[in-house]
């Protein structure tokens, strides 16, 4: 899941102060018509370093992703977006969140998601790393197999729900707003949109990078 400030969605146009920002209800349609775009097999090299469009590795599988109902903490409004799939690489989440803020925004065209697919390179946004956490993880497969043979248990975390519920409440949010709040990580990170060409050639994305001294491997926060 990734936790965020609901005024990564507020129009690049809106002026107001970013604590007041309030989600609506056609915006979050929006944003969730766009994270439903993902569901399904892409090819996601551009979501992450060092790959290439012909790699096979490249393709990944996206079972849903969606950005549930808004709530406020401390007097400004947060959001969760929930994704589910078999397997992510470095920075694959976090750009594909920061292509969809930079939709919403107004800075990049829809088509654009197509397009990020296809092989020509595309310049990406990746959304900070404050916020990503993982929820769960899934083991559908190994249930199916061997989940109901009278020698193995299942495994899953239906018993430990509430207990699981209780502690995101309690350390995960506070933890993620708190830092929000005093370091500002999404509010400055929005600031750089300007600087991304969406509609930039691969050369141009090249130029950029090197002249901006980019380099999405060193040092990040993987996915």
């Amino acid at each position: 899941m990734y936790v965020l400030p609901s005024f990564a969605f507020a129009h690049k146009d809106w002026d107001g102060p970013l604590e007041e920002y309030r989600l609506s209800v056609d915006t979050l349609k929006q944003v969730n018509r766009l994270f439903s775009c993902y569901k399904g097999t892409h090819n996601f090299h551009n979501f992450t370093s060092q790959k290439g469009p012909k790699d096979p590795s490249a393709n990944r599988y996206i079972m849903e992703m969606y950005c549930e109902e808004p709530f406020i903490r401390e007097g400004m409004e947060f959001a969760v977006v929930k994704i589910k799939g078999q397997s992510f690489m470095l920075h694959q989440i976090r750009k594909m969140i920061g292509l969809v803020i930079a939709i919403v925004k107004g800075y990049a065209a829809e088509s654009i998601m197509e397009r990020s697919w296809g092989e020509v390179k595309v310049d990406i946004p990746k959304a900070p790393g404050l916020g990503l956490v993982l929820e769960t993880v899934h083991f559908e497969k190994y249930n199916q197999r061997f989940g109901n043979d009278g020698l193995h248990e299942a495994l899953d975390w239906a018993e430990e729900r509430d207990k699981i519920a209780a502690f995101k409440e309690e350390y995960i949010y506070p933890t993620i707003i708190e830092t929000e709040k005093n370091e500002k990580s999404m509010a400055n990170w929005l600031s750089t949109l300007t600087v991304h060409d969406f509609d930039a050639t691969s050369s141009e994305i090249q130029t950029n990078e090197q002249k901006n001294g980019k380099d999405d491997g060193s040092g990040e926060d993987s996915d």
